[in-house]
Parts: structure tokens; sequence; C-alpha cells
């Protein structure tokens, strides 16, 4: 009876859980805290190897973009060329619609930012960098000057009255000077102003940009303050530099003396002077001065170079003069450097270029035997060209190109990328790119 009993009772166990597997599910485990902390710590390692490796691949695409740059700067900086190819070319067609149109052998260019303007006795055009002309300006005269600053540039009949001021969308206005006009200058502004003379007096006289006479004028006398070799306006236009030649005691010397047109000349002197350099420069000639910006102006005599800084408007400053014991054969400058090109007696070369910054400061010397007949600086380039041939220099000293051509060059420019280049002719304009 016991023994059927306890069959009984393990059968409805049995069934009993029979019944409470099919009604639970499957049976589910819970992690314990220590694989937890596993999982954790294994997820953590693993973000911190992705890391890593972005790290990684970051740096070595960095490394990667350093490598290139550098490169290029070092092509740049020291690769010779020897090779190039003509990207485009364009004729100046006489006569044809669009083109000026010349009745004389004389045409001369000059940089009018990152274009030029070419120019003759009777007429001007605004060319740009792809060889299109973009306004043309007719007139006539018997000898033009042009001036350019920024976006501003003035043309003027040098013993003439005229002065024809323009900026890149082409005339602005005509000034008529009263006497006849020796030197010309522009402000960034379009203010311009002439050097008028007569039998016994110079005169600087102002002019706006429409053409309009303004009324400043600056008179000097031929007997007490000398003859004006040279003049520029600054950028603002509120500062003029002059160079004077003048008599002491029998003997010529040079002065450099600077205007003020801004309320602060107006309180300082009767003329406007607030700063002149005489003993500085006695003894010798400064032909040309000129405003590099509206801080930083330099002098070049037969002597050297002289730096000067207008940081205190009441009061300019000689900064700095550096002689030069051979002859000055050309001087050129941009709005960032000053360069000169000297006879070189020391070294094997006949010649040699120094370039300074507007505070003095040496950048570059090099010799070189290139028998140029122009130069210039065009951004971080020096240009010297002859009638058929060019070199190309950069700020490193290192030549970049030698070319020879078959058209008579009348200018050289840089082009729209650090290794092309704008030959002008006098009929013809072509864009080549170094190989």
């Amino acid at each position: 009876m016991e023994d059927t009993n306890s069959i009984k009772r393990e059968l409805k166990k049995q069934q009993l859980r029979k019944q409470m597997v099919s009604n639970s599910g499957p049976i589910r485990f819970q992690p314990s805290d220590y694989e937890e902390e596993e999982r954790e710590e294994g997820s953590q390692e693993t973000e911190k190897k992705r890391l890593g490796r972005r790290v990684l691949t970051g740096g070595i695409i960095l490394l990667a973009v350093f490598l290139a740059v550098g490169g290029i700067m070092y092509r740049d900086a020291y690769h010779q060329y020897t090779e190039y190819n003509i990207s485009w070319e364009t004729d100046f067609l006489t006569g044809e619609e669009g083109q000026l149109q010349t009745e004389s052998s004389f045409t001369a260019y000059k940089d009018f930012g990152e274009n030029v303007i070419k120019y003759t006795k009777d007429g001007a055009a605004y060319i740009d960098a792809k060889g299109k002309t973009v306004w043309i300006q007719a007139y006539e005269m018997r000898s033009p000057i042009v001036a350019v600053n920024g976006d501003y540039a003035a043309i003027a009949d040098q013993q003439g009255n005229n002065i024809y001021i323009f900026d890149k969308s082409g005339c602005q206005g005509i000034a008529t000077a009263l006497l006849p006009i020796l030197k010309v200058s522009v402000s960034a502004k379009g203010l311009a102003a002439a050097i008028l003379e007569d039998a016994k007096s110079n005169y600087i006289a102002m002019f706006q940009k429409n053409g309009e006479t303004l009324d400043i004028v600056i008179k000097s006398r031929l007997s007490g303050d000398g003859y004006p070799l040279d003049f520029c306006l600054s950028p603002e236009g509120n500062q003029v530099i002059c160079s004077y030649m003048y008599i002491n005691q029998g003997r010529m010397d040079c002065r450099v003396v600077f205007y003020n047109f801004s309320e602060i000349g107006k309180n300082t002197s009767e003329n406007r002077l607030v700063a002149g350099f005489d003993e500085d420069f006695k003894g010798s000639m400064a032909p040309r001065v000129h405003f590099l910006d509206e801080i930083y102006s330099f002098a070049c005599s037969d002597k050297g170079l002289s730096f000067f800084s207008s940081r205190n408007l009441a009061s300019p400053q000689l900064l700095l003069q550096i002689p030069m014991e051979n002859q000055i054969r050309s001087l050129f400058y941009s709005d960032r450097y000053i360069g000169v090109i000297l006879d070189n007696e020391e070294g094997e070369a006949p010649y040699r270029m120094e370039i300074y910054q507007p505070t003095g400061d040496l950048v570059l010397k090099k010799e070189f035997n290139f028998r140029y007949q122009h130069v210039s600086i065009d951004g971080e380039q020096i240009l010297l060209w002859n009638e058929n041939s060019f070199q190309a220099y950069n700020l490193a000293g290192t030549q970049k190109f030698y070319g020879v051509f078959e058209e008579t060059i009348s200018k050289v420019k840089a082009g729209r990328f650090s290794n092309s280049y704008l030959i002008i002719s006098p009929n013809k304009m072509m864009e080549i790119t170094l190989q």
C-alpha cells in the first residue's frame, strides 16, 4: 500500500515538473558580477584599440600632407626649370575692335595689380592676365608718364598739362594743370598729385580722382628750396615724400623732406613740412623716393639706400642708411621689397642683386651674369629680361628659369600659378607654363 502511494506521489511530481517547464519557457541564467566586469573591460579595451587606430591613421595623413607641402615648397625654392609650354597667346592687332590703335613706335607697359596697362602717345589700354582688353582710353601726349598705386593709376603728359586718372573700370577724371607737368603721383584712393614748374618755382598741386583741383599747393623756390628730383604720395594720400637738389655754399647738395596734408601737417607748419633730412644726404643726389605703404618709405641716392618710418606722422624718422660702394645700375621695388642691382667688382659674375625689406633688413644677396635690360620684383620673384630672353629668381636665390624667345620682349610678369609667366611683346601676349 505504501509502495502504491509512493508511486502515485512520484507520478504527480513528474507531471508538475512538466507543467512548470512548459509554462515558464527556457531557463535563462543571469551573468555574475565578475562576468559583467570582464565584458566592460573588454569593451573599453576594444574602444582604446579603435581610438589608437584612428590616431595612427590621422597622424599618417597629417605626415603625408606635411611631406607633400614640404615637397612643393622645396620644389618652388630650389627646383630649376628648363622647358616650358605655351598655355595661350593673343595678338594685339592694330585697328581691330577692342584693340588700342597706335600711330607711334613708342609702346610701354606698367604693372597694375595682377594685370598691366599698355600705354603709348595715342592712348592707354588695361589688359588682364588672360590677354583680354578691359578698357581703352584715347588721348594725345608727347611724353606720357605713368604712376600706379593700388587700384588707381595716373597717366600724365610730361611737359604738358593733362593728367588722366584711372581705376580698374576705366577713366575716372581728367585733370588740367596750369603749368607744365614735371612728375606725377597717385594714391591708392585716386588722389593725384603733380609737380609743376615755371621759371623760378616749383609747385606740388593736388587733384581729386574726378579731375577737380584741390586747394592744396606746396611751393618751392629754385633759389632757396631747390629743384625737385622726385616725389611720391602715400597710399592714403595724406603724406608726400620729396627729394630736392639745392645749392649749399657753392656745392650741390640734396635733401629729403616729408609733407603731411592732414590736420597734423596743417598744425605743424605753414607749408605742411613735418620732417627734413639735409645732413644725411649732403654731397649726394637722391633721384628716387617712394612710399611702400603708409608707414615705410625709402630714398635711393648715388651713395645707397635710406629707409624711413612715418609711424609718428608728426615726425617721420630715418631708420637706416645702407651705403653702396659700387654703382647702382638698377632700382626696383614692390610694396614689400626694395631691390638694387650693383656692379660686382669682387666676384666672378659682373652683377649682384640685393633685396631688402621696408625696414632695411637684407633678404637676399645674389651674384649673376645675365645681361639684362629690365628688372622687376613680382610677388616673391625677381624677373630680369632683355629683348629676347628672360631669367626668374626666387627670394631663396635660386634661378627658377632661363629662356630665349623669338618675339621681342617688352614686359615679363608672373602668371596665374607659381610656375607660369606672362611674356608681353609690342603686339602679342602669351602665358608660358614651366615644365
